[in-house]
């Protein structure tokens, strides 16, 4: 589905296949519909009565792609998490794209189409290629055989080998005007549109995810304890939230942006209602230690991507705010 903000952007790609560049890299921030774009771009390329504004829908390879089967396409993300019927987890989730998925990919864009057109293939999210797989991926990117469309979506295209981000065109995905966002979330019924946009930074489909009431309703708790930095349990308030370990770097990450933003410029972005604490709190920290820990939690992110204990990343985390709020160093 081409999202409705995206729509000029297809068009503007998709005018003539026979000119697209071999590979695209999509890059924006998460929650604007990069993925859904770059399934269409190549649902688009494979599809035998394309038009100006997508694939048909209609044709025997729009209807394969729809359920997942096109022989000519490949769609590579990390593995999730698989269990038995038992619900017991046979298999945990990665945290990166192998060097042996790209690999795979590389072989099949190297064959001949099933259908005598074209290929394609999708990564996302590009940057989970670990150094080796970034590098498999290099002679398709040098010596990219005919009538192949690859297609690379990120969060983050400055974690990519530069050897990677020089032989693909650049796309950037922005969000929508706030106005035309929160028509398109009033349409899809969601309860405070307003705020969930402004945590997800105008992203969307982002404020979609963040629209739910019991993920809001934790989101609200963990606010309140931030509000109150004196009273944190850091040991305690970690056990409770150890398994919501993202959520948390992202509500920290953002309370710290707003209250540099308060203290320095007199507003913030994304937790407006939360003003006045964040206000209280920014008048009594020393900025140098504000900016430090702001500058920590934002490099921090990387852990997420690794298999560390949850728990005590986080008390760590709690434990730093505390002293900052607090004004010690």
């Amino acid at each position: 589905m081409i999202h409705p903000w995206n729509r000029a952007l297809f068009e503007r790609l998709g005018g003539d296949r026979e000119r697209l560049p071999h590979a695209l890299l999509l890059h924006g921030r998460a929650g604007v519909g990069k993925r859904d774009l770059a399934l269409d771009l190549a649902a688009w390329v494979l599809c035998e009565s394309p038009s100006g504004e997508g694939p048909c829908g209609q044709c025997d390879a729009c209807n394969w792609f729809a359920q997942g089967n096109h022989p000519d396409f490949r769609l590579v993300e990390p593995q999730e998490e698989e269990t038995d019927d038992a619900g017991k987890v046979v298999k945990k989730a990665s945290r990166q794209i192998s060097v042996e998925a790209v690999r795979g990919i590389t072989e099949f864009l190297g064959l001949t189409a099933h259908r005598g057109g074209w290929r394609s293939a999708v990564i996302h999210p590009a940057e989970y290629m670990n150094a080796a797989a970034a590098n498999a991926l290099l002679k398709t990117l040098e010596e990219p055989p005919p009538r192949v469309l690859l297609l690379l979506v990120s969060h983050q295209p400055g974690r990519l080998p530069a050897t990677v981000l020089s032989r693909c065109r650049q796309v950037a995905v922005t969000p929508p005007p706030s106005a035309e966002a929160l028509e398109w979330l009033r349409q899809a019924r969601i309860e405070e549109p307003e705020a969930a946009l402004a945590e997800a930074g105008g992203a969307p489909l982002r404020a979609l995810e963040y629209a739910d009431a019991e993920r809001r309703a934790r989101m609200e708790s963990f606010l309140d304890a931030l509000a109150a930095p004196e009273a944190i349990e850091a040991s305690d308030l970690a056990l409770a939230y150890k398994d919501a370990l993202a959520d948390c770097w992202g509500w920290l990450a953002r309370w710290m942006h707003d209250m540099l933003s308060l203290r320095l410029a007199g507003n913030s972005r994304y937790f407006s209602g939360r003003a006045g604490d964040m206000r209280r709190l920014g008048a009594h920290a020393e900025l140098s230690g504000m900016l430090d820990f702001q500058r920590e939690i934002t490099e921090a992110a990387r852990w997420l991507r690794h298999p560390l204990n949850a728990q005590l990343l986080l008390e760590s985390w709690l434990i730093r705010y505390i002293q900052v709020t607090r004004g010690n160093p």
